[in-house]
């Protein structure tokens, strides 16, 4: 049609969201499929959490609220910040979404022209670069191998950086590969990005309590103060607080950034929804135990994952130090015939064989920007992990 923008043609769908969608798709046809393909936990959220979105529809708290965010979320998003990260942000200083992804996107569409480079640590989350394209920017894809962990070093870092570099978008525990980075490793970033005074740093921290083994999470601006007036401190109640459909996340960042963010979100969506704040004021601010408790059974599954993914012909699947994610290589799986005739090209080939001849529908890696790889999200339950990496063998071993 002749009549849509032209700047459709520089994005493309969510292929994680796509794959979400097959797989339902094939479920109500009647096959038997296992995804592993969705980023969300399936705890329910946790009653007093409920229990507040209820008290709000009850007292008649469903009005408009201002356009950023209502100053009770505000005041409960600056005290998490300053009780968890260190980091001192005034009311004037937040912004509240509709969801993670709003921010990232309010924040972008804000600040980019023609042009301007964004720096992408590759794997990365499937939004970020068409969010970028989206708001006339260019994404500057950094790849980060398996061989590093996945993780992006200052000397790669340093290469990237251009006159023309406005934002690095960096994401610790990480979606796809659930890398972290400890401090030692992010003050080393930090360290170049401070000789570049021109770069700013959008950190996407949605998967900070996620952490396993001991990691520590920390944030760029926690971890070098000489960034706090360029850095824009991105979070959300999705992930930790199993509020994905409540669609609430936030941001710490500028005075004059924070403003700019709340034009672009007063004439596009306005606020987020009134009950979901009250619940999320409840979520930042009530108990915090069950999320300890979630990441036990997070750490089981990782762990049951891991091992049957690296017992299946040709994978090789580190082991991640947050979120619930996996990103095995199919390097070992290049080149080889699947039972059903297909050959294995590449990781998307690789994915779509799975759904058709096994039922296990995962996200292939050049919907990251990493290949040859797959992500799988293991949070779903240990019996479904262990029917689909029972397939996943099963596929990897017929492979000839």
């Amino acid at each position: 049609m002749t009549f849509l923008s032209a700047t459709l043609d520089r994005v493309k769908p969510s292929p994680t969201i796509a794959v979400s969608t097959l797989a339902a798709e094939l479920k109500a046809a009647g096959r038997d499929v296992i995804g592993l393909g969705a980023g969300e936990p399936d705890f329910d959220t946790p009653e007093h959490i409920k229990a507040a979105g209820k008290a709000a529809i009850d007292a008649g708290k469903t009005k408009y609220t201002a356009p950023d965010g209502m100053p009770e979320l505000k005041r409960a998003i600056c005290d998490k910040f300053k009780r968890e990260n260190g980091l001192d942000y005034a009311p004037s200083q937040i912004s509240v979404g509709t969801g993670g992804k709003q921010i990232l996107y309010n924040a972008l569409m804000a600040t980019l022209n023609p042009g301007d480079e964004v720096i992408i640590p590759a794997p990365y989350w499937v939004s970020y670069p068409d969010m970028v394209l989206l708001a006339g920017g260019e994404p500057v894809v950094v790849e980060c191998p398996i061989e590093t962990g996945f993780r992006m070093t200052p000397d790669q870092l340093e290469a990237a950086i251009t006159p023309k570099t406005k934002w690095l978008i960096f994401n610790s525990p990480s979606n796809p590969t659930g890398a972290g980075y400890t401090r030692d490793q992010l003050k080393a970033l930090t360290d170049v990005l401070i000789r570049h005074p021109h770069v700013w740093v959008m950190t996407d921290d949605m998967y900070e309590h996620l952490a396993y083994d001991g990691f520590e999470f920390c944030t760029p601006a926690e971890v070098e103060p000489g960034l706090y007036d360029r850095t824009l401190t991105c979070n959300g109640v999705s992930k930790a607080y199993a509020m994905t459909g409540w669609r609430i996340g936030y941001a710490g960042g500028p005075v004059e950034l924070i403003s700019a963010m709340r034009k672009i979100q007063s004439q596009s969506t306005s606020n987020p929804c009134s009950i979901s704040q009250w619940a999320a004021v409840e979520a930042l601010n009530g108990p915090q135990d069950f999320i300890a408790e979630n990441n036990t059974a997070f750490v089981r599954r990782r762990d049951l994952v891991v091992k049957m993914l690296n017992a299946a012909d040709g994978l090789e699947c580190p082991v991640p130090d947050g979120a619930f994610y996996v990103y095995p290589s199919i390097k070992g799986c290049i080149g080889k015939t699947s039972a059903g005739g297909v050959k294995i090209d590449n990781d998307e080939v690789f994915a779509k064989a799975l759904l058709e001849e096994k039922g296990v529908a995962v996200v292939f890696g050049a919907a990251f920007g990493l290949s040859p790889n797959f992500r799988v999200s293991y949070a779903t339950s240990d019996e479904a992990l262990k029917e689909a990496c029972t397939r996943i063998q099963d596929f990897c071993a017929d492979l000839r």
